[in-house]
This record gives structure tokens, C-alpha cells and sequence, in this order.
């Protein structure tokens, strides 16, 4: 079992930044990837980025450059710093981490989600 924490979200203007952070806890060492999606409100939920144990990392095409997620795996946490925010940016923020079961199987699991809300 994973256990994963959100915070930093918030309300800011448009233009503006925001650094999301998760923390994990439980089996932790099991974790393979970890990385952040979002929802908007009547939308599906979609990727974010994602950033492997080794530190590679996939971004959602939309949002290269914008975005910048970093691991730090001794603290079990992943960030996202998120620049130059758009109306657009506004959903609920969740972090996922990926446990491999075996070969061809895996299990995710999701943290509470936090809301991002970017005014215009």
C-alpha cells in the first residue's frame, strides 16, 4: 500500500506559478513511476507528467516548457513546478504512483487531489 499527500495548490492570477508537492508513504521502495494529472471540471482526467525512478521523465505535449516535474526518491516526493498559468490550468491536481505486480501487471494509486484555480 501507497499513501500519497498533495499540497500547494491555490488560487493565482494568470502569468503566475505554483509548485505542487507530494509525498509518499507505505511500500514506497516498490514505487516505480510517479507523476501528476488533473481534471477539469466535465473533462476527463489527463496526463500531466510523469517522472520515472531513474528520472526520466513524460510531459503531456501541451504543456512542455511550462511545466517541470523533479523526484527526489530518499524523500519520496515528487514536485511540479508550474509556470506561466493559463485560465486553462485550472483543475483538480492529482499525484499517482505506479507499483509494479509483476511482469505484465502494475497498480496506481492516487493521492486526494488538490485544486488549482488560475484567474484571469
Amino acid at each position: 500500500q501507497v499513501q500519497l499527500v498533495e499540497s500547494g495548490g491555490g488560487l493565482v492570477q494568470a502569468g503566475g506559478s505554483l509548485r505542487l508537492s507530494c509525498a509518499a508513504s507505505g511500500s514506497t521502495s516498490s514505487i516505480n513511476t510517479m507523476g501528476w494529472y488533473r481534471q477539469a471540471p466535465g473533462n476527463q482526467r489527463e496526463l500531466v507528467a510523469t517522472i520515472s525512478r531513474g528520472g526520466t521523465t513524460n510531459y503531456a505535449d501541451s504543456l512542455k516548457g511550462r511545466f517541470t516535474i523533479a523526484r527526489e526518491n530518499a524523500k519520496n516526493t515528487v514536485n511540479l513546478q508550474m509556470n506561466s498559468l493559463t485560465p486553462e490550468d485550472t483543475a483538480v491536481y492529482y499525484c499517482n504512483a505506479n507499483l509494479p505486480l509483476g511482469l505484465y501487471s502494475s497498480r496506481n494509486y492516487w493521492g486526494q487531489g488538490t485544486q488549482v484555480t488560475v484567474s484571469s
